[in-house]
């Protein structure tokens, strides 16, 4: 499958599983992700991504990226964890 055959140019959102996912909402989690590991980020840039990241990962489960790949770093992975629909 393409990209386009899920979201087609014209779409910025679908429905999956009950959860709108929005275009983008993987390239935004993985960007928050180098941001909470990245020891010279500010605090206030860190906190903002984990508020980020945990917005994102109903639509990252809905996705089943979470079902295909795991999360190396520990703390994010806990993190994720914790705030997945079970």
């Amino acid at each position: 499958m393409k990209a386009e055959d899920l979201l087609p140019d014209n779409e910025n959102t679908k429905d999956i599983r009950g959860v709108t996912v929005r275009k983008g909402t993987i390239g935004a989690f993985l960007v928050s992700y180098r941001v909470v590991l990245d020891p010279a980020s500010p605090p206030e840039e860190r906190e903002a991504a984990w508020k980020d990241m945990a917005g994102q990962i109903a639509a990252m489960e809905a996705l089943g990226m979470f079902d295909a790949f795991e999360v190396r770093d520990p703390t994010v992975r806990a993190f994720v964890d914790q705030h997945r629909r079970k």
